[in-house]
């Protein structure tokens, strides 16, 4: 019997998946590790919001609660316990006093800096015990997956908080 087109692609598909979610178990477990930077002063959540915040030069609450879809008040309650840390600065907008703009503070682009340093070496690490020829494949396949799921290159704004 002929496996049919369909069939073909149904099982391209689902073997894409699951090495897509093996791959994002690792990447999710080097970014918890890569937070170690930051000791324990910020939750993985509150390290999202650093990273939105590092790059854009100021942030309106709503704008900032929109990309990391959260409710504005999560995203208050985020601002606030960040700010008392002293990694988030809130600055009122003289053209509009009734708005609020929100910045890192140099200590809070420290710690992107330091965390996003760890990840980074951790993943040249793990690229580095590959093939060489595999590796060209997978910035390949890396960047169609990351352009059909709407995610800017990194180096760009990154909505989630994931450089």
């Amino acid at each position: 019997m002929h496996e049919s087109a369909a069939d073909i692609d149904a099982e391209d598909v689902e073997a894409v998946t699951a090495a897509v979610l093996t791959a994002s178990r690792l990447l999710v477990s080097v970014s918890v590790r890569s937070l170690g930077a930051a000791g324990e002063r910020v939750t993985l959540a509150q390290f999202r919001m650093l990273v939105v915040l590092a790059g854009r030069a100021e942030s309106k609450l709503v704008t900032l609660a929109e990309r990391l879809a959260v409710n504005p008040s999560t995203a208050m309650r985020m601002v606030d316990r960040l700010t008392a840390a002293g990694l988030v600065s809130r600055e009122v907008n003289p053209e509009s006093r009734r708005e609020v703009r929100l910045g890192l503070t140099p200590a809070g682009r420290l710690i992107v800096d330091q965390v996003t340093t760890n990840r980074r070496k951790e993943i040249a690490a793990i690229v580095a015990r590959m093939p060489p020829r595999q590796r060209a494949g997978l910035v390949t396949a890396l960047r169609a997956f990351s352009e059909a799921g709407g995610e800017p290159p990194a180096g760009e704004a990154a909505p989630l908080g994931w450089e």
